[in-house]
């Protein structure tokens, strides 16, 4: 495919606070959110939110919670959770820059979920040390049967720009050039990287991307900084998402234009309705 030739869209999950959800994660149309599995479970407006958003014909991902916990959830939890959203798919276990503990704890995760239900694609983490263990990983979750979908996580810091365990668009170029796509693979980015929404007017050349998630917006927005169409984008050192404390009224607008300027590098024409 000609890099001047622009794919069909990446659908973008804006993540935010659950207080913030109607203003800033609904959806029109509404699309895919990843939504995060413990949150589910003890929060009663989140729940209600990401399942109307499900009734409105979202496609719910759900985290297993180990990014924010330190811990993934176990299977029965995650199972309840994604039942109580309608969640097609459910993210397993991974290990930062560890692609053999990353399989390890995804077969281990996947067993568990299977032994009690059927009813969810399951995604996989690719992660790795190396180029080789990278390709080694990949090679082992395409070819596994439970897998249903891959995500790539985003590249954090700056790297070689030819090194497929560090730089993203350096991994999914790899994998079109050498006809490594499995047909019956869902693909997603998990999270923006280093250089924010830049990265996807480069990723909407592989057709077979379906979505991304990340917070950068938001978060930046809130400290009042502003997501430039054409860049230039850095990032300064943000907080958690759930360490970001209440988001102040004026903030909104530049908070709902980032997450626009996020969908137009992503092709994406779906809309927040309170900005539509």
């Amino acid at each position: 495919m000609e890099g001047s030739v622009m794919a069909k869209s990446i659908a973008f999950s804006a993540i935010a606070p659950p207080d913030y959800l109607n203003a800033f994660v609904a959806q029109e149309p509404a699309s895919v959110h990843h939504v995060a599995a413990q949150r589910v479970l003890t929060d009663a407006a989140y729940r209600a939110f990401f399942h109307r958003e499900a009734q409105r014909g979202a496609e719910i991902i759900v985290d297993n919670g180990v990014f924010d916990l330190g811990h993934a959830l176990p299977a029965a939890d995650l199972i309840a959770a994604a039942r109580i959203v309608d969640a097609r798919e459910i993210i397993l276990p991974d290990v930062m820059r560890d692609g053999l503990a990353t399989i390890k704890a995804s077969d281990e995760a996947a067993h568990e979920i299977l032994d009690l239900s059927d009813e969810f694609r399951l995604c996989v983490v690719l992660h790795a040390a190396d180029d080789q263990e990278w390709l080694r990983c990949y090679d082992y979750f395409a070819s596994s049967d439970y897998v249903g979908a891959i995500a790539l996580p985003a590249s954090r810091r700056p790297a070689p720009e030819d090194q497929l365990c560090r730089t993203r668009w350096a991994a999914t170029r790899y994998l079109e050039d050498h006809g490594m796509i499995e047909d019956g693979i869902v693909y997603r980015l998990l999270g923006l990287g280093r250089t924010g929404h830049l990265e996807l007017v480069e990723q909407r050349e592989h057709e077979w991307i379906a979505s991304v998630d990340g917070a950068a917006p938001v978060i930046l927005g809130a400290m009042g900084i502003a997501m430039l169409p054409g860049g230039p984008y850095e990032k300064p050192k943000t907080p958690r998402i759930e360490d970001l404390g209440p988001i102040p009224e004026e903030r909104f607008d530049l908070i709902r234009r980032n997450i626009a300027v996020v969908r137009e590098a992503a092709g994406s024409s779906v809309r927040i309705p309170e900005a539509a």
